[in-house]
């Protein structure tokens, strides 16, 4: 399996969650024998190229941050640029109503390409990127792809914030890499489990609401001095005195 991979990151790779992400998703798709090529939205001089290899893919896969419930401008105004496959190709609309599985098996024989999704966020609650989730299913048939599943995973906030953390939020993507080399879809119960709790229970809920107001306070203040602030993070500057 060869899979043309698109960083929806509007960030440069150097400071982008979902290129560490990839980086390690990657390598699990080495392990399994699948091959890739990969391009970063936040570089514009790649579009053309991206376009090029858009109109042929077979598996396309693009792995997108939650910014607030959105998918980022930056991936918004790339896609609108892309001929949807069911026009610029002899193919019909994806059947968002199949399982991923049915659809990878009518893909090889309709030449008709699949579309997956890895959809980041910071948040560690999977309820929190089902809207997203639902938007991509969508937005695959819409492109002309057959919808090959999303891996939705939360809870990756720190990866480029504290490097301690890195490889223990990221290291365990690379396991759904040979997954998605062996499946080319993201359907298996591993894939599933992998997103982890739906909603928190009240208790830690409750617990993560007085950690914010405390300890998460402290170093986002920290973070903010890093980078030369001089105002309180609570500055409300538009606001008329």
């Amino acid at each position: 399996m060869h899979a043309l991979i698109i960083n929806g990151s509007p960030r440069i790779k150097k400071y982008s969650n979902t290129d560490k992400i990839l980086s390690e998703f990657t390598e699990g798709m080495r392990e399994s024998g699948a091959t890739f090529e990969q391009f970063e939205v936040s570089n514009r001089r790649q579009w053309d190229t991206i376009r090029e290899k858009f109109e042929t893919a077979e598996h396309i896969l693009i792995a997108i941050p939650l910014y607030f419930e959105c998918i980022p401008g930056l991936l918004v105004e790339f896609l609108e640029t892309l001929t949807p496959r069911s026009l610029s190709k002899s193919t019909v609309p994806g059947d968002v109503s199949k399982k991923p599985s049915e659809l990878v098996d009518e893909c090889a024989a309709a030449k008709k390409p699949t579309m997956s999704f890895i959809l980041q966020g910071g948040f560690g609650e999977g309820a929190q990127l089902r809207c997203g989730e639902a938007y991509l299913k969508i937005l695959a048939g819409k492109l002309g792809c057959n919808y090959g599943g999303t891996l939705v995973k939360g809870d990756n906030f720190s990866i480029r914030f504290d490097e301690t953390q890195r490889d223990r939020v990221a290291k365990p993507y690379r396991e759904m890499g040979r997954i998605y080399g062996r499946d080319s879809a993201f359907e298996s119960e591993e894939c599933k489990a992998f997103t982890g709790p739906e909603i928190f229970p009240a208790y830690i809920r409750l617990l993560v609401g007085v950690l914010f107001k405390t300890v998460v306070k402290k170093g986002f203040n920290k973070m903010a001095a890093d980078w030369g602030c001089t105002r309180p993070l609570t500055d409300r500057p538009y606001e008329s005195k």
